[in-house]
């Protein structure tokens, strides 16, 4: 029996002497303990000679659908779940990559379509614009080596979340938050990764891999992620052997919900200038704002909650801040607010984006509902454009007679090396139904009842977005009101004062908050650019502001048909 002992001890010794080599070929060493967010990790190593490198580097912080606490997610992450093969308790790490110098192992570089209307298609595939992205295989196509290599991720649940939160926009706006982009278009999130030298693929590029294949030692290095959150950990596995961990330190400031790294002033110079804007024509401010989050800031959001319900409460805090900036002059030194109109738009804006406005979000199909509001935008454009010929002048005699008026004010300022003075409102008749006034001596008829129901609309649109509805106010007033632009902005102004407090409700209610210092620095730089516009209004003519407003129009119609203009 002794003997029996004996000999099973000494080949248990002798395998674990034989595998000892196995198992210290694959090691690693990571460059430094600590690092900045965006700074270069380097790995050197060795694995066994003849082998392909399979690096798996994982954030530590792990996320599963059941964590967050968003209202708008648990149906949504629950429902694609269902259809990805994962479960709401599945968890994968927040940020993961594999740097590999066999990319073919995990998946496969394929042709991706994308931009456009939704209707347009091609061979099948969807989208205006080609380009390629990197499509992660099935987890039935990875082979059993090949799935002992990913370290964080051990089964097929955990993959096809993973292969979720890199591929799906949703996905990837939700979780992951590392947008892959052409132009500023989101294609995928980096995932498997290879020496940018050798494929010279987009999402590549910032990685390098030296392998020596003979020896088997090695060097790897790629740019980190820019705005990981602060203090974020990361485990390295070398061809599934653990090697070590660092962690990535703050680089800025960070916007805690924002997800980003942004000095705030940038926030407000770029807030200035959307307000300005905004109180000069009165549309648009909510969609440029919300162009510049994306374009310049890219809010992304914590993780667990989508980028879109942080973004749309901060675009609110320009909507509103905006007009209060600007109130001062329009409503009480040069006093051309219509209140009934203003006030009749408001209540039904509020309406609409309060209560009308959750189940937009809830229950259209947003791809079709921002095709059908482009139709309506660039019809707008075209029927703003029609209000400048001067057939349409000489019907609109009042309009016309008001503008050669204004123009004979500045012409007279000019000569006098004075400030031209702007003309006031003057109530004739007021009713529900019927309110006219007088306007540089030219009297003016509208149905603030009718404007009221056309608000509930302009709120569902409002709230859906996150932005004020003044890109529908304006052109509806000027068309359907017959009303000049110098009092079509300020009713604007009140009608989207209403809706962002409708909206920034609605959102509070479904528990969506802003990021703090984001909408600060949008408050202020929006208040300072509203109280600037209403100064810069009265330095263009009737015609110019239209003009204005319809290049706006055809800017946004290009903007919600996804033709995207910097590709």
């Amino acid at each position: 029996m002794k003997q029996i002992v004996n000999r099973l001890f000494v080949f248990s010794m002798v395998l674990l002497f034989c595998a000892m080599p196995a198992m210290a070929q694959n090691t690693g060493t990571i460059s430094a303990s600590t690092y900045s967010a965006g700074d270069v990790v380097t790995i050197s190593g060795t694995i066994a000679p003849g082998a392909d490198l399979f690096l798996t580097i994982a954030a530590k912080d792990r996320f599963a659908p059941k964590d967050t606490d968003g209202k708008t997610e648990v149906k949504k992450l629950a429902k694609d779940a269902k259809k990805k093969g994962f479960t709401t308790d599945t968890s994968i790490p927040v940020l993961y990559y594999m740097l590999t110098s066999n990319p073919g192992k995990f998946g496969k570089v394929v042709d991706k379509k994308f931009g456009g209307p939704s209707f347009f298609t091609q061979k099948g595939k969807r989208g205006l614009y080609s380009t390629t992205m990197f499509k992660l295989n099935k987890w039935k196509d990875l082979n059993d080596v090949t799935k002992s290599m990913l370290g964080a991720i051990s089964n097929e649940a955990e993959w096809n979340f993973y292969k979720y939160a890199h591929e799906s926009s949703y996905g990837i706006n939700t979780i992951t938050k590392e947008l892959t982009r052409v132009g500023k278009v989101t294609i995928f999130s980096r995932s498997v990764l290879t020496d940018h030298g050798t494929s010279g693929s987009y999402w590549d590029k910032g990685t390098k891999i030296d392998l020596d294949k003979t020896t088997g030692k090695f060097t790897a290095s790629f740019k980190t992620y820019r705005h990981t959150p602060p203090d974020t950990e990361f485990n390295v596995f070398v061809n599934g052997a653990a090697a070590g961990d660092y962690k990535l330190e703050p680089k800025g400031f960070w916007l805690d919900k924002g997800g980003r790294y942004m000095n705030p002033l940038w926030i407000i110079i770029g807030a200035i200038l959307v307000g300005a804007y905004f109180s000069m024509i009165g549309a648009a401010g909510g969609m440029l704002m919300a162009a510049f989050q994306v374009m310049v800031v890219q809010t992304a959001g914590p993780v667990g909650i989508n980028a879109a319900n942080v973004l749309r409460p901060s675009n609110i805090a320009l909507t509103l801040f905006s007009p209060l900036g600007s109130f001062y002059r329009f409503a009480v030194k040069e006093r051309r607010v219509a209140w009934p109109v203003g006030l009749s738009f408001g209540v039904g804006i509020f309406i609409g984006s309060v209560w009308l406005g959750q189940y937009a979000i809830e229950y259209l199909p947003m791809k079709t509902y921002k095709e059908w509001l482009a139709i309506l935008v660039v019809l707008m454009g075209f029927k703003t454009l029609q209000e400048l010929t001067p057939k349409a002048m000489e019907k609109r005699k009042n309009i016309k007679a008001m503008v050669q008026k204004f123009n004979a004010a500045v012409a007279k300022a000019k000569t006098d090396g004075s400030a031209a003075e702007m003309g006031s409102i003057e109530p004739v008749k007021g009713s529900l139904t019927d309110y006219r006034f007088k306007f540089w001596g030219e009297e003016f008829r509208i149905n603030p009842l009718l404007f009221g129901i056309l608000g509930l609309g302009i709120g569902i649109v409002s709230r859906s977005f996150g932005i004020g509805g003044g890109f529908l106010l304006v052109p509806a007033m000027t068309s359907l009101g017959a009303l000049p632009m110098y009092v079509a902005v300020p009713i604007a102004l009140v009608g989207t004062c209403f809706s962002s407090i409708g909206s920034f409700i609605g959102y509070l209610l479904n528990g969506y908050l802003p990021d703090l210092w984001l909408a600060i620095s949008i408050i202020i730089g929006g208040f300072a650019g509203g109280m600037l516009g209403s100064r810069l209004q009265t330095l263009f003519s009737e015609i110019q502001l239209k003009w204005v407003l319809a290049i706006t129009l055809f800017f946004l119609f290009f903007r919600f048909f996804k033709i995207e203009i910097w590709i």
